[in-house]
């Protein structure tokens, strides 16, 4: 039997043969451990639900299964055993439960002494056996829950980060660099330079003929860093400017104006969408011609960062709550409150879902539905209301711990149920003519399957969820999501009729308002 006498060891004794075997080229026991300590320390009272340090480690030991099949490792008997076919490796008493450095060190012991006799596991060295201890263990956990590992979480830091740059996109056209993108407010369109312009040269450098992507890094460098550009106006006139490079989040927030209303398009949701979805109906409202209703179409928007959904909603809502989120974790624990001065207060807000749209994007349309301040039209959405923290690791890596779940303002989760429109347009055309008809006459016909969804609350198991959701399948958005949309703004008795009564502020219902007839 193995004895433990400190956790970092370059020499074990294997128990059948009292056999000295020398750590195999490739392993450091030493990292190993800390990162098992450093993982199972942040994760232990973090997680969602409650999992003992004993079954995060046995479920991470069972990676070592994953690298060889003929490997078995678990609690059996009282001890801890790694065994290879019917041949036992080691039997080590497991290390009381609060002892999280006892049960890094033990998982290491277990891995190295797999790694003397296994060929796979020598082969996959160090990463592998850290790689395969989190993919087991995260196999029983939440879906987004995840190790990253040192490379992958490098390039990940930079994507969050972004890259520094004067927020142009550039293609060829002929042998022309032109602009066919200024991100509003980068450097780059501050500086003056609008779609449609000819890049000529980048610190004196001709763009004259190069890869669009050459002239790009060109631009791009170290943040707060210098570039002269010069470039050609579609007047034909040449300008230059010295511009200072800056991180510039991807344009997220795409306007155009459709007859009476003012449609929004939100792709994602970076560090930059509350200010432009701001600016963007600031602008449509300053016009001679002020829009009828707001379309905010969400459709295929797969969400981002949950500050971003709350301060967007911020920007169409009285204050109140947005969402909440509730973990074990204090500090995941949160009300997310909207403010007093709404823009657009009196204009009918409608927001397009589909299948597609996720996270933050859910958390946005169920707070406009659940406020009573605007009408979801199209489809379920996916059903992704957890919320991840991250933790660095002392290999580079970086370890993503679901901690939270999303609640919308009258207490439902989104995690697996999604919103549901009041509106659905996934049941085909003549569901949806109905549906209409009977908004037109102050009928919603979705009234029951809204109250029973409004009235779930976690944990929900899946056989409910599916119900729920098939009240309106989730589908890919489609014309007739716009159309209906549009259709409800010129109609005021057929979109009072699918809004939902408002809360007041601290999220009871207003007891001013009444819930719409069933039919």
């Amino acid at each position: 039997m193995i004895r433990i006498g400190t956790l970092f060891v370059l020499l074990f004794i294997l128990p059948a043969h009292a056999e000295t075997v020398a750590v195999p080229p490739g392993f450091d026991p030493q990292l190993i451990t800390n990162v098992y300590a450093t993982a199972l320390a942040f994760m232990a009272p973090r997680t969602l639900e409650p999992v003992a340090v004993s079954q995060l480690t046995i479920w991470g030991l069972r990676g070592l299964t994953a690298l060889d099949p003929e490997l078995s490792a678990g609690l059996r008997d009282g001890k801890l055993r790694l065994a290879i076919r019917d041949h036992e490796l080691a039997a080590l008493p497991p290390p009381a439960e609060s002892d999280i450095n006892g049960w890094a060190g033990t998982a290491t012991t277990l891995a190295l002494a797999a790694a003397g006799t296994s060929a796979p596991v020598r082969r996959a060295g160090t990463q592998g056996v850290v790689q395969s201890f989190f993919d087991e263990l995260f196999n029983h956990l939440d879906p987004y829950s995840r190790y990253v590992p040192p490379r992958d979480a490098g390039e990940d830091r930079e994507r969050r980060i972004g890259q520094a740059g004067a927020g142009l996109r550039l293609v060829r056209r002929g042998a022309a660099i032109v602009v066919v993108e200024a991100i509003a407010d980068g450097p780059g369109a501050l500086a003056g330079i609008r779609p449609g312009d000819t890049i000529v040269s980048v610190d004196g450098q001709s763009a004259q003929g190069k890869d669009p992507a050459t002239v790009a890094n060109w631009i791009a460098g170290p943040e707060e860093t210098h570039c002269s550009v010069a470039w050609r106006g579609r007047d034909g006139r040449l300008h230059s400017a010295d511009i200072e490079r800056a991180v510039v989040p991807p344009e997220t927030v795409f306007v155009q104006r459709v007859s009476e209303s003012l449609v929004i398009q939100v792709t994602a949701f970076n560090r930059g969408t509350d200010g432009h979805l701001a600016q963007a109906i600031e602008q449509g409202l300053a016009g001679p011609r002020p829009p009828e209703g707001i379309v905010l179409d969400l459709r295929g928007d797969r969400g981002g960062l949950l500050r971003q959904a709350v301060t967007a909603a911020d920007t169409l809502l009285p204050a109140g709550i947005v969402a909440i989120t509730a973990g074990r974790d204090p500090e995941a624990t949160r009300i997310w409150r909207s403010t007093s001065g709404e823009l657009a207060g009196a204009i009918p807000v409608v927001v397009l879902v589909d299948g597609r749209s996720a996270s933050a994007a859910e958390i946005l349309a169920a707070a406009l539905a659940d406020r009573g301040r605007g009408v979801v039209v199209g489809s379920s959405t996916l059903g992704k209301g957890l919320v991840q923290t991250i933790a660095p690791l002392p290999d580079g890596g970086e370890l993503f711990i679901t901690w939270s779940r999303v609640l919308a303002p009258r207490g439902w989760p989104i995690q697996g149920l999604g919103v549901l429109p009041q509106v659905c347009t996934s049941l085909g055309q003549d569901t949806l003519s109905w549906q209409i008809a009977a908004l037109a006459q102050g009928r919603q016909t979705m009234a029951k399957a809204l109250e029973s969804h409004h009235a779930a609350r976690a944990p929900i198991q899946p056989a409910q969820i599916l119900a729920l959701r098939n009240a309106c399948p989730a589908a890919e958005g489609r014309e007739a999501d716009l159309d209906t949309a549009r259709l409800l703004i010129r109609d005021p008795a057929a979109y009072a009729a699918a809004l939902l009564p408002p809360l007041t502020s601290d999220g009871a219902l207003s007891t001013a308002s009444g819930q719409a007839a069933t039919h």
